[in-house]
């Protein structure tokens, strides 16, 4: 398999298939961070999606296009948060990508797109969600929003659901890859203060509700493995178990 890509999940998905699906290449560069507004980066996004498409249309080679299941997508009014439902995009972020997918369909190669929910692993960019809220809590100040909630998806569960999808020669789809269960922000802030023993000052998002919750019947039905998983109650806490102690030395480094 061929990667492009050196970030938090190309570093996650190499070791996972090594030379395996030869004729498969994954782009794994980009924005990651929902909250984007460079449009610098995006330009360079779209320039590099293009660039590999031709290539693999040339090679017959598949594309694997990592886009985002995030609200920016399924949050507006009016969206199932289904693959094929109607979306309205909410941010330009998710425009963004949404419009890359659409590249993707149109370039004549063979493609897989894959809508990636927050993801959560060690090495993360330390402005995506979780190193984020660590970094808030160990200043002494989080900024919440009280009716905020994110669903978290362990890394680990990625490259395993991606393996299946090409053996089994899922190509020319878009999936949802997503726990399908979104849990409250202040939660994950307990969660990370009662492990740190730290009660931290939260300053108020005074923003709108905001629970979208992403649909994964169609995940399901075609990786049944994945329906394998726990994503009940006890998922924050296996979360925040087993990479909180990453997140506090990453947010050591980033702040000194």
């Amino acid at each position: 398999m061929e990667i492009v890509g050196r970030g938090f999940l190309a570093r996650h998905l190499a070791p996972h298939f090594g030379a395996r699906y030869p004729d498969v290449t994954v782009i794994a560069a980009g924005v990651s961070t929902a909250a984007s507004t460079d449009f610098a980066a995006f330009d360079r996004e779209a320039e590099l999606v293009a660039e590999v498409l031709r290539r693999c249309r040339e090679q017959r080679r598949t594309a694997v296009f990592l886009s985002t299941a995030s609200s920016g997508v399924y949050g507006a009014e009016g969206s199932p948060g289904t693959e094929d439902g109607p979306v309205f995009p909410r941010t330009v972020y998710g425009r963004h990508k949404l419009a890359l997918e659409r590249v993707c369909a149109l370039s004549g190669a063979p493609y897989l797109i894959l809508r990636l929910t927050h993801l959560v692993g060690a090495g993360q960019q330390p402005d995506q969600l979780l190193p984020a809220l660590t970094r808030g809590v160990l200043s002494g100040a989080v900024a919440v929003q009280p009716g905020a909630y994110r669903d978290l998806l362990d890394v680990r569960h990625v490259a395993p659901t991606l393996d299946v999808l090409l053996r089994r020669g899922i190509r020319n789809d878009v999936l949802n890859i997503a726990s399908g269960r979104p849990i409250a922000v202040p939660d994950i802030v307990d969660g990370i203060e009662s492990r740190m023993d730290v009660r931290a000052e939260r300053r108020t998002v005074p923003r709108p509700p905001e629970r979208t919750v992403v649909d994964t019947a169609k995940l399901r039905r075609l990786v049944p493995e994945f329906a394998a998983h726990d994503f009940g109650t006890g998922y924050l806490d296996d979360l925040l178990d087993r990479y909180l102690s990453a997140f506090v030395q990453d947010a050591v480094v980033f702040s000194g």
